[in-house]
């Protein structure tokens, strides 16, 4: 199976949306106007990258990247990966690990001192992030918003 990964374009958003489904399957579709508004919005974002995987053709899954600029580490940056999901039918077959992997290649080229992301409490999510070279290094904190 060959796999490539690449910035995903406007007309990958109804596979996105599909993919975001599958990462979490209690939301609430959006509606079209919201979502085409929303893609605007992000890929007008400096420093914003949506990747895509493809294998054989097909979108079979997806990161999303932001390089943050920054004031320490001599200002180099830090790249930010959220929305991590590869569709089941493509799950252990490497499209994860080319996900990060180009992720980590955007990081380089942005000159950034580290790629960040926080990962479910999964052994297994854990399992898969080092075996790409992470390591779980800080504690993670979250509040969400209602």
């Amino acid at each position: 199976m060959k796999i490539t990964v690449r910035s995903a374009v406007e007309v990958d958003l109804s596979v996105l949306l599909a993919l975001y489904c599958e990462l979490n399957p209690d939301d609430p579709p959006l509606p079209e106007a919201t979502a085409d508004a929303l893609w605007g919005a992000i890929s007008r974002q400096e420093g914003r990258t949506i990747l895509v995987a493809e294998a054989d053709g097909a979108v079979a899954g997806t990161a999303d990247c932001i390089v943050m600029p920054n004031l320490t580490r001599g200002g180099r940056a830090i790249l930010f990966v959220e929305n991590v999901v590869v569709a089941g039918s493509f799950q252990r077959r490497g499209v994860g690990r080319h996900l990060m992997e180009a992720a980590v290649r955007l990081g380089e080229s942005a000159d950034c001192y580290k790629v960040q992301l926080l990962a479910a409490d999964d052994a297994y999510v854990h399992a898969f992030y080092e075996a790409c070279g992470f390591k779980a290094l800080a504690e993670g904190f979250r509040r969400y918003i209602p």
